[in-house]
């Protein structure tokens, strides 16, 4: 853990390159620093994953959005971040504005031609089953 999944409407795929937003989000919370300056999150736990919704209702249907000018075919990207517990408000707080502000500057190109919501929320909860098998964090547990 952390994970990030991000679900988004379909058509961004013909629009986007949702792999390079993966990385560009993965790379950001390698960035985020708790109140000692250290990084918050693994190396080797950071997942970012990303599942394009092919049938999906957004709004009103469009009807606004072709009123204002557009052409009502919307967009909608919901990031959400899995974190572990024991990280203090201030570092969730700083995880979530550091991926949103990602997240805003990669689809600002995309608003600028139609509408698009962009959600980011961050979980932090008691697991009820919490297991990990991975070969992964031995790469970067190097001393």
């Amino acid at each position: 853990m952390p994970h990030l999944v991000i679900l988004y409407t379909g058509q961004l795929d013909s629009e986007v390159n949702m792999t390079s937003l993966c990385r560009q989000m993965a790379d950001a919370m390698l960035t985020v620093k708790d109140e000692e300056g250290k990084q918050v999150f693994p190396t080797g736990g950071t997942r970012v994953l990303a599942y394009p919704a092919p049938h999906y209702a957004v709004a009103d249907g469009g009807a606004a959005g072709r009123e204002a000018g557009g052409t009502g075919n919307y967009a909608f990207v919901y990031l959400n971040l899995r974190m572990g517990r024991g990280r203090s408000e201030a570092v969730q707080q700083r995880a979530g504005q550091t991926l949103l502000e990602v997240a805003k500057a990669f689809f600002a190109p995309v608003m600028a031609q139609r509408h698009i919501g962009i959600t980011m929320q961050i979980d932090v909860g008691p697991e009820v089953f919490d297991a990990k098998h991975s070969n992964l964090h031995p790469l970067f547990n190097k001393v």
